[in-house]
Formats: C-alpha cells, structure tokens, sequence
C-alpha cells in the first residue's frame, strides 16, 4: 500500500508538468492575453493610443482562436486606437470586415455589432472629410459617405426602439452631420477645422 502511494506521490509532479506542456499553455496564453488587454484598457482610457495599439494587437495573437467574442471585441476595441492614432485607412477596413463578420452571425452580440457600426460609420465620415479635402471626385467619396448616412439611420432606428432618449438624441446628429458633409461646398469645408471624435 505504501508503496502504491508513493508511486502516486512522485506522478503529480509528471501530471502537472504534462498539463504545463498541453493545456496549461493555453491558459498561460489567456492570461497573457487578459494582462495585455488590462494594459490596453488603462492607455486607452488615458487616450495614449500610441501605447495602447500594440498591446490589443499582441493580445490579439494570443487569444485562442475559440474565443470568438473576446476577439472581436479586441479587435473593435484595435480599430478605434488605429482610428485615433494615425490609421484610419486600416482602421475602415478592418471595421468593414467585423461589421460583415458579425452581421453574418446569428449568434453576435447586439451591442457589440452596434459599437462596430457606429465605429465604422465614424470611420467612413471622417474618410470622407479627408477625401474632400485632397479634392477628390465626389464618385471616391461618395459611397463612403452614403455608407455613413445609412449606418447613423440604422442606429438612430435602433435607439428609437430601445427609446434610449440620449442616445436618439446623438445618433440623429450624427446622421445630420453627415448629410450636412455631403452637401458641403468645398470652400465651407476648407475653413472648417478637422473633426475630433
């Protein structure tokens, strides 16, 4: 009997370490993950996009692939520090690739597929101002700023049913302001400053 015990005894340590190799490195991964996206978060909300950026991407390369959830919203939560820190252009097409992602699952988060097109219309709107600014033909800006208009309707109808008064209320400036940016002479646009989020 004793010595069936210490057999067992001396084989924890061999499980723990077979664990370690297996799926205990998936969970050093999680946790990895986990203390990056806290990093992030804290520069983010101090608005130092610069450092928060390649903490989300470094969490993003982490994330196991069946944390579908967390991933998108990593990569939302990525998209606005690109949108905010000189990377506009990657910022609208990664946010035009998740809106499609989630609207082709069934399973999505409302909220999260909500946050994404508010953030890829703003995308879209301020894309808009920059084309026109350059001088662009109104066929480049164009269907960047119909696209906008579109999402801030579908968002504001939204809100009207969840009758979330504040959000109605800001979800219709948005629309207005984007209507107001496609009517714009560029003259008006020039002397106007730059947009800020």
């Amino acid at each position: 009997m004793r010595v069936l015990m210490l057999v067992l005894w001396l084989l924890i340590p061999v499980g723990a370490f077979a664990y370690h190799l297996g799926p205990g490195q998936s969970d050093m991964k999680r946790d990895q993950a986990a203390l990056l996206l806290a990093d992030a978060d804290v520069f983010a909300s101090a608005k130092k996009w610069s450092e928060a950026e390649p903490l989300f991407k470094a969490a993003l390369e982490l994330l196991p692939d069946d944390a579908i959830e967390t991933n998108r919203a990593v990569r939302l939560e990525l998209a606005k520090c690109q949108l905010l820190n000189k990377g506009l252009p990657q910022a609208n097409e990664d946010l035009k690739v998740l809106v499609d992602e989630l609207e082709q699952d069934p399973n999505a988060n409302p909220e999260l597929l909500a946050d994404t097109r508010m953030a890829l219309a703003n995308s879209q709107y301020y894309i808009t101002w920059l084309m026109r600014l350059e001088g662009r033909p109104e066929s480049d800006w164009k269907p960047e700023i119909t696209s906008s208009q579109q999402i801030y309707r579908l968002l504001a109808e939204e809100s009207t049913e969840n009758a979330d008064e504040e959000m109605i209320s800001i979800r219709k400036e948005d629309l207005e302001s984007a209507v107001k940016l496609a009517r714009m002479d560029i003259g008006e646009l020039q002397g106007l400053p730059l947009p800020s989020q």
